[in-house]
């Protein structure tokens, strides 16, 4: 197994081309190779992005970082796929190559939600869309291993980290087998790759075997049969699915192959091992038993000797139960102290998934951004304008990591629940970097901030508690005991960075986390205060219970509260400043109501919403399990759940459904209106629609009539109503679970939200009863 304490990044001795010194940008043509006077790369990048040398992006941390170990690094980006050709540019690399797709998931930057594909790219020089193939990091592979037979190849970046085992996959709408399988390369990493990567880097460089390095944390590869040593758990062990017919053991299988060297059927090791593991719960600090006179590192840790047998590719493919089961499991051993390896069976191999790699020390994190980045595009596009580049270009990310755990995003998925800092003074430093390298600099940094704008060194206070939580997020229902929720070091650095000669305005663009905010009024007042430029954007995403419980988001009390305080401390300021909340329609667990509700809280407040974001189902994000199975995979899916249909959600699909959401959503837009008030129909609710200010559209004008009756006279499909996608089967699952309260402001202006048994009759003439107002900071804080 992989130490417990690992080797700190920069504490490896430096290849023998360190001597070739720091490259200004690293080479993308011979011709560059040779100004350079180097003959060879050690290892060639291959990207789906243009090559910024920037540290929020990818390609340039992972190549600086490389470079600092003394390797000779060059870098093939946007790549023609169609041959091999373009992959032969820099010649053979000496030990490998390393594939990503680049900041994004291919596929996510080559199609909207809808499915349709996108003209543009902004990562590709003049936003110049088609300049990637979809699922890159399969595609740069095989040209790669064609290009040169028998290279090492290393495949890494978010495609790749978060297809790193059985998927449901959007796009073919069906479950796709692990990247590895698809590509054939021989190691992925996933996460942030700093410290497997440079491991991997250096013990190739001494000799050693790709296939033979199997130790790594953050990496997964294929074998033929689990590691030696090992002792295998069946998952439904640790978190039972329910059975609804009889299933055979998925697990079969692999057996034979994986656990025959313990002379002992996965259920018999499970047994034996029930002493000494204690993994057939979810942890519970207590059950350990720890000696008073050791520290943390001394302790036993049963976990390190075992890994975790998924079901198998062909199961989670063909049932649902089963694909949720495998989800579960998968988001329950994420965390990297306590975390066992994962094996999945496809067909006669299996992928082993290593436990994630330790999280980058504050060291470690000043060491990696303070390499020597240009901070600008390679000087091969010239003037080309590259959207992205310019939107983050005064950029600096403050940290690393979300412990938020919201269904719909990867970023948990992909760089974990642990907060990684930097000190402010690397923070600092890059302040007096942008002044002198980013051309044109005006005084205003865009951004402090990374994932979210203020869980910078907030972490878990608890030593014990941190090593062995399974917990999936810090925040949900509410904001854990154990949580530093301090943000004296953040209100500190913004005041550090104001003071930065030649600094006339630092902005806080990331999205704000309000829920921890309010929990510290000082830092609501520094925002407020000094980095907001008019408006400040943070995310509700819904306002209904039901949506945000599928999302684990806090309720609306908590947006209350912080608008609250947020519009005192703007006053106080003397400014003008809103809030700008962000909303996605059609999540899983979202009925037709919940999107009615929403838009009127919208009308209520005066949203008029430019754009809306239909939800999006990434790889591995647990929303996504829950789109695709249908099921409520945030808890134990048990046929007793199921017979009472609690397991069971709905889920908004087809695309006249999930355009009906988005429509709701932009009330306002006369365009939408004939489709919201068919709906509203159906729904008996009638009463909306007309010119009172309570009512969410206005009645059809003569013009519409008249266009009406045209297009029936031409036999035109409005394409109008509830349709499925083929074969999608209609759960009748009862709303009863999504039931939520009225704000005071529903209350003052005399605008009514319903609950579900208000659409039971749906009878013109008789008035829905109003529901009984609720306390919202009560009823939604923190849930």
């Amino acid at each position: 197994m992989s130490k417990s304490q690992p080797k700190a990044l920069f504490d490896y001795p430096k290849y023998w081309a360190e001597s070739y010194g720091t490259a200004p940008f690293f080479p993308m043509s011979r011709k560059e190779m040779d100004t350079l006077g180097r003959d060879s790369c050690d290892i060639i990048i291959v990207t789906g992005d243009a090559y910024v040398d920037h540290p929020s992006f990818g390609m340039a941390i992972i190549g600086r970082m490389l470079e600092a170990q003394g390797f000779r690094v060059g870098m093939i980006s946007q790549p023609d796929w169609r041959s091999k050709d373009a992959f032969m540019a820099l010649g053979k690399p000496n030990l490998f190559f390393g594939v990503t797709a680049g900041n994004m998931d291919s596929m996510i930057n080559r199609y909207t939600a809808e499915r349709r594909m996108r003209h543009d790219d902004a990562y590709t020089p003049n936003d110049e869309g088609g300049k990637r193939p979809d699922r890159a990091v399969t595609a740069y592979t095989q040209r790669c291993k064609e290009a040169f037979k028998g290279v090492p190849i290393v495949i890494g970046g978010i495609e790749a980290s978060l297809r790193r085992i059985a998927h449901y996959d959007y796009w073919s709408d069906k479950v796709r087998q692990s990247v590895l399988f698809d590509s054939k390369a021989d190691l992925l990493i996933y996460g942030n790759a700093e410290r497997p990567l440079v491991e991997i880097a250096h013990r190739i460089a001494q000799g050693e075997d790709i296939k033979n390095i199997t130790d790594v944390r953050g990496s997964a590869f294929l074998a033929n049969q689990a590691l030696p040593g090992r002792k295998g758990i069946d998952s439904r062990d640790i978190d039972r699915p329910g059975k609804i017919e009889p299933i055979p053991n998925p697990y079969a299988e692999i057996t034979s192959t994986s656990c025959s060297e313990n002379s002992a059927t996965t259920t018999d090791i499970a047994s034996e091992e029930k002493d000494i593991t204690k993994t057939a719960q979810v942890v519970n600090i207590s059950e350990f038993k720890y000696t008073k006179n050791k520290t943390w590192q001394d302790k036993a840790k049963p976990w390190e000797n075992t890994y975790i047998n998924l079901p198998t590719f062909e199961q989670v493919k063909d049932n649902k139960i089963m694909y949720a089961h495998a989800s579960r499991i998968f988001h329950q051993e994420v965390n990297p102290t306590s975390a066992k390896p994962l094996v999945q069976a496809h067909g006669s191999r299996i992928i082993w998934l290593n436990p994630p790699a330790k999280p980058l020390s504050q060291d470690e994190m000043d060491g990696v951004f303070g390499l020597p980045y240009q901070r600008v595009p390679h000087p091969s596009y010239g003037k080309a304008k590259i959207p992205t580049y310019d939107m983050i270009k005064t950029s600096i990310n403050i940290m690393r990591g979300c412990f938020g755990g919201c269904t719909f995003c990867s970023i948990t998925e992909h760089e974990g629940r642990i907060i990684q800092s930097r000190s402010h003074e690397s923070i600092i430093a890059e302040i007096e970097d942008i002044k002198v390298k980013v051309p044109g600099f005006t005084g205003v940094i865009s951004d402090l901030g990374g994932p979210t704008a203020n869980m910078y060194q907030l972490n878990c206070k608890s030593e014990k508690a941190e090593a062995t939580c399974r917990k999936p997020s810090c925040v949900w229902p509410t904001i854990c005991g154990h949580l530093d929720t301090d943000h004296t070091p953040t209100i500190e650095l913004y005041r550090k960075a104001r003071k930065v000669k030649g600094i006339k305005k630092v902005l806080i663009a990331s999205g704000v986390r309000y829920d921890l905010a309010i929990q510290d009024p000082e830092y609501v007042k520094e925002l407020a205060s000094h980095h907001v430029g008019g408006y400040l954007k943070i995310a509700p995403e819904h306002t209904e219970t039901g949506p945000l419980n599928n999302m684990m988001k806090p309720g609306m009390g908590s947006y209350d509260k912080f608008k609250e305080m947020f519009d005192h401390y703007s006053k106080l300021a003397g400014k003008k400043q809103y809030l700008i909340p962000y909303f996605i329609s059609a999540h899983p667990g979202t009925t037709d109501k919940d999107m009615v509700n929403l838009a009127l809280w919208l009308k209520e407040n005066d949203f008029k919403l430019d754009q809306v974001q239909n939800f999006y189902p990434s790889p591995l994000a647990n929303a996504t399990t829950l789109y695709h199975t249908e099921l409520n995979s945030l808890r134990n899916v048990t046929s007793k759940n199921l017979a009472k249909d609690d397991g069971a959600i709905v889920v908004p699909k087809g695309a006249i459904q999930r355009r009906l959401h988005k429509a709701i959503l932009r009330y306002h837009d006369p365009l939408n209106w004939p489709e919201i008030r068919v709906a509203l129909t159906k729904m008996g609710l009638s009463k909306l629609i007309g010119s009172s200010p309570t009512c969410l559209v206005p009645r059809e004008t003569r013009n519409e009539l008249r266009n009406q009756n045209s297009d029936r006279r031409q036999g035109k499909n409005n394409a109008q109503g509830f349709k499925s996608n083929p074969g999608q089967k209609r759960r009748n699952t009862p709303n009863s679970t999504n039931k939520s309260g009225t704000n005071s402001q529903t209350a003052k202006k005399g605008l009514t939200r319903f609950s579900d048994d208000q659409f039971t009759d749906r009878s013109p003439n008789k008035a829905p009863k109003k529901r009984h107002p609720n306390n919202a900071n009560t009823q939604h804080s923190n849930k």
